[in-house]
């Protein structure tokens, strides 16, 4: 398992990916690879046990909780700690002050963005598909987290070049923050642009103070060894991002 470097110590950061050695057999092609997420009408027991292979994998870092959620495109995020959920909670970000607690988010072009403080005791991680970005995600999980994020990192998404939008999604950023407009490029048909979600998230988290934005290099769309892709394949399963604070004990 990889880990993004360059993060306070005993904060781990990553995205899995459709290759893993662990990863079950599928009676669907389209499902094929290491899928994480319920909804996509996989085998519900093969999606669990891959989130079992997971939680087994952090366990090595005294990881005891893992917390997944029902993402609905919206701008609520959660502050989850020692409670236990048994409904699964709905929304798209999720904060902890715990260590030994992974959040996770899935994607499958939406941007999945994680943030944290200077001295790792404080943790977010969000998902981020137009919708949430343009509606308040990001400036939500900031007001929702104890501390002032210091760094951010975004996971693989749909990259400019394969994300065609309409005029009504570029008047919803361009409209709340007209420095954006550098973030569109026009395309081909008329009303119709390319949108960067990256671009957009890095000026929206440095306009709230994150100056350490890492990642958004890759492109879930283009890179289909890698990542599921919602836009490529319709029906297709998820990667997902994770976030945990090593616990002292481990």
């Amino acid at each position: 398992m990889q880990f993004v470097q360059g993060l306070p110590d005993g904060v781990y950061v990553g995205q899995t990916h459709i290759q893993h050695h662990q990863a079950l057999p599928s009676a669907q092609p389209e499902l094929e690879g290491f899928n994480l997420a319920l909804h996509v009408n996989d085998d519900p027991k093969r999606a669990q046990q891959h989130r079992m292979i997971l939680l087994d994998e952090f366990a090595e870092f005294g990881v005891n909780k893992i917390t997944w959620m029902t993402q609905t495109h919206s701008t609520i995020c959660h502050t989850i700690n020692d409670e236990m959920t048994f409904e699964a909670l709905e929304g798209d970000g999720l904060v902890t002050q715990t260590r030994g607690h992974a959040l996770m988010m899935m994607t499958a072009d939406c941007l999945p963005i994680v943030l944290g403080n200077a001295d790792g005791t404080e943790i977010a991680n969000l998902h981020a598909g137009w919708r949430g970005l343009a509606g308040g995600i990001v400036e939500n999980t900031i007001t929702e987290m104890k501390s002032a994020p210091t760094w951010a990192w975004l996971g693989a998404a749909i990259s400019q070049p394969c994300f065609e939008i309409g005029a009504e999604v570029k008047q919803a950023f361009c409209g709340k923050y007209p420095e954006l407009e550098t973030a569109f490029k026009a395309g081909e048909k008329s009303g119709k642009y390319f949108a960067d979600l990256y671009a957009i998230a890095r000026f929206i988290l440095k306009l709230h103070g994150v100056e350490n934005v890492m990642g958004g290099d890759q492109c879930s769309y283009l890179q289909e060894q890698d990542f599921y892709s919602y836009r490529r394949h319709a029906k297709t399963g998820r990667m997902a991002t994770f976030v945990f604070m090593k616990n002292a004990n481990a």
